[in-house]
Formats: C-alpha cells, structure tokens, sequence
C-alpha cells in the first residue's frame, strides 16, 4: 500500500499536468513572506481573469513541468513557489498580477510561458500594460466603423444643403 504522501504527490503532479493542457498560459511566482490572507486576497483576484493560483511542492512542480515539456520552467521553481494557470487571455491575468506585485512587494514575479514561448519577468510586466482582448475588439470596431460614419455625416450633410436650397427656391417663387 502506498503511503498517503506518495498518493498526494502523484494526484498533485497529474492535476498539474491536465490543467497544463488546458491552460493557455502559465506563470511563477514565489511568494515567500507574503502573508496567507494576501494569497487568498490574490487568489480571488486572479478568479476574475479566469486564473488560478496553485501552491505545490517544488519536486512536484518539477517533475510535472519535465513530463509536460517544459524543461526551461524548472530553473524558476526554487524556494517556495506557485504556479497561476491562465485559461484565456493573460493579459487580464498579468494585470492582476502586476498590480498585486506593486501593493506586495514580497510577491516575486519569476517567469512563465504562453504558447510555446517562455516568457521573463519583463514579458508578463509588459503584458500587463497591453489592453483588454475587450478593449481591442472595440478599438477595431470604432476603426471600422469611423469611415462608415463619415460617409453618413458627408451624405447627410448634402441632403441638408439641397433641403435648403429647395427652400430658398420656393420662398423666392413665393415672394
């Protein structure tokens, strides 16, 4: 029978690795000294942006992010870690982060990685300094829709001028 730290241990390295797979995104953070009512206070945080944060052994972590691939990772797990897996858009994440970061100083950014690609702490810092994929699609939108709006106010602009100019036609005709 195995023991139940073993058992602990495998079910923590294969939860990591399927929320790998699904996950979009990863960072690292250590969070040496910051007190438990902060990391909850993060953690809540982090559930808006369609994170989470998850506290491991660093063996754990390890052996999960070699059987994933991700061998260039392992170098940032040291001392005490979490990992914060991002499902869809980093950006808001890297934000939450960010701003956490600021207030708490003791939280340390130390790497992640998006899409096949390993990213430093200056990667996710300008991350978080990037808009919302919101605020994007409405900066395409008001693109697209400013030309359209032109043409309307240029049309209706002429329409007006020749409604005038009837006008003054018949009230000379009139006078």
């Amino acid at each position: 029978m195995k023991k139940l730290g073993l058992i602990f241990k495998e079910v923590s390295e294969s939860r990591i690795k399927d929320t790998l797979k699904k996950s979009g995104a990863l960072f690292v953070v250590k969070y040496s000294g910051v007190a438990s009512p902060d990391l909850s206070t993060l953690r809540q945080s982090l559930k808006t942006s369609d994170a989470r944060l998850f506290v491991v052994k660093n063996s754990v972590a390890r052996r999960a992010l070699k059987s994933s691939g991700l061998e260039s990772m392992i170098k940032s797990i040291d001392g005490p870690c979490g990992l914060i897996f991002i499902k869809d858009e980093p950006v808001g994440a890297s934000k939450v982060l960010c701003n956490f970061v600021k207030d708490h100083e003791k939280l340390k950014l130390e790497g992640g990685y998006l899409q096949d690609r390993i990213l430093e702490k200056k990667d996710i810092e300008a991350m978080s300094k990037l808009p919302s994929k919101e605020m994007l699609r409405a900066q395409v939108v008001m693109a697209l829709n400013s030309p359209i709006a032109g043409i309307v106010t240029t049309l209706n602009q002429l329409l007006v001028k020749f409604v005038i100019c009837l006008d003054q036609i018949k009230q000379k005709k009139t006078s």
